[in-house]
């Protein structure tokens, strides 16, 4: 019988006491001096009737505002999108929810197919050779992109546009200074990466040049102009990108990026508070040693039968740690299923028109709030994302969308202080029209 609460009696305590030779609970703590003991009254409140514990728990539960009962304008890296009802029907399975990690190829060919499943659709998204298994998520990947290119040219500066999801920056600087890496942020102008700076910032000394498609901001970078002042001095390109993105834009592999990273949370996986997501990185073969974490392969038993095994494993567990590429221990393996089961049932037909849904969706938002008599921060083409500027604090506007059963976009002024009063706005292929309009009105309104 399955129990999802097991009680412990008098009896049951009894048992365990005297299985591990001691009278009673005081006993365990005879080591801490009586004199720091706690002797009063915790101040907590008392203790309810299951009955009681379970209202006052579901009422603080009804106070969280979620996408179910609201439409939600937020992205800025995590996005409300469509998630076909047979992900989590997969990813429920105990075979695949209860494995870690897949050591033994003979017992475990299910979650090893299911990685390379992931890493083969990550490779034709992307355009470039080779995926590893996944990462933790988009950040850490695009700081272990960093890491690697460093290490593989042997050189200690990067250079970072502006226009990188800032939360990912973050995550490189702290990996940097471990490292003793420079960092030089190249600032953005009108929302994409300034290339002349870029280009006065390049030298002998530079190990890559990391550029977001689609930014931050949800602009469009012009990769085939940025790749040859990346590829100076024989530095690499990185690219961080929005997979889903990648069903209507040419593939970052297309235009010379050496390194791919990303998260897969748009592919099967809940917003879920920021997290747990999943990263994904992809490089040219050139690069395929030097892959953090690890590959799975495809291969044929004795028989000639299909099968899978762990083909590379360049980490510090399994071999010299002078000679890892990463001290990532571990994958996303169900997260990086989820995202193979949704890619799987949209197949290429989907995610394209997944992805023309959003563009669309989006640019019909970004014309609406034209209309309206709003500014938006910059010109070129867009994604699913786009900055509007408001007449008051973002967080004011926000406050006031909730009562209206919205969920509002991010307010850039908290990371780029030149953004002040400037709203993120995602739109999704979940938002309607009426949604969109509802929104345009209720910001609009307060513009006047």
């Amino acid at each position: 019988m399955k129990h999802r609460y097991l009680p412990m009696t008098d009896h049951d305590q009894k048992d365990m006491l005297s299985a591990i030779g001691v009278q009673s609970i005081d006993e365990l703590f005879e080591d801490i001096p009586e004199q720091v003991r706690f002797k009063g009254e915790y101040d907590i409140k008392p203790a309810k009737s299951e009955t009681g514990l379970l209202r006052e728990l579901s009422g603080l539960a009804a106070k969280n505002k979620d996408l179910r009962q609201n439409a939600s304008f937020l992205g800025a890296g995590v996005y409300d999108h469509y998630m076909p009802i047979i992900v989590d029907h997969v990813i429920s399975r105990s075979e695949f929810y209860t494995a870690y990690t897949p050591y033994q190829p003979e017992i475990s060919q299910g979650e090893l197919q299911a990685i390379f499943e992931f890493q083969t659709m990550i490779c034709e998204l992307t355009g470039m050779d080779v995926a590893n298994s996944s990462m933790y998520d988009g950040g850490t990947a695009l700081a272990e992109a960093a890491m690697l290119a460093a290490g593989h040219t042997k050189k200690k500066k990067i250079l970072v546009s502006e226009a990188v999801n800032p939360e990912s920056k973050d995550v490189l600087r702290t990996y940097a200074k471990g490292q003793y890496i420079e960092v030089i942020e190249i600032p953005a102008s009108d929302g994409v990466t300034d290339l002349t700076l870029l280009e006065k910032e390049m030298g002998e000394d530079v190990a890559a040049v990391i550029i977001q498609y689609p930014n931050f901001f949800g602009q469009i970078e012009p990769l085939k102009e940025i790749e040859p002042i990346a590829h100076q001095g024989k530095s690499m390109m990185i690219v961080s990108s929005n997979p889903l993105a990648l069903g209507i834009l040419t593939p970052p592999g297309s235009l010379g990026a050496d390194i791919v990273v990303g998260d897969a949370q748009v592919f099967g996986i809940p917003t879920a508070f920021g997290g747990p997501h999943c990263g994904y990185f992809a490089v040219t073969s050139k690069l395929m040693r030097k892959v953090p974490g690890r590959l799975v392969g495809q291969t044929v038993d004795e028989d000639g039968r299909r099968g899978f095994v762990l083909t590379l494993q360049a980490r510090e567990q399994h071999i010299r740690r002078d000679k890892a590429t990463s001290n990532i221990c571990s994958n996303q393996a169900l997260n990086a299923l989820a995202a193979s089961v949704a890619m799987t049932a949209l197949g290429k037909k989907g995610v394209r028109e997944m992805a023309v849904q959003n563009l669309q969706k989006a640019n019909y938002a970004k014309n609406r709030f034209k209309e309206a008599g709003m500014d938006i921060a910059f010109n070129g083409p867009i994604f699913n994302e786009f900055a509007v500027k408001l007449n008051q604090p973002v967080k004011e506007a926000n406050a006031k969308l909730i009562e209206s059963g919205m969920i509002g976009g991010y307010d850039l002024g908290l990371t780029s202080p030149g953004l002040k009063n400037h709203m993120l706005v995602a739109v999704t292929e979940l938002r309607t029209k009426e949604e969109i309009d509802q929104l345009v009105k209720e910001l609009g309104d307060r513009h006047e």
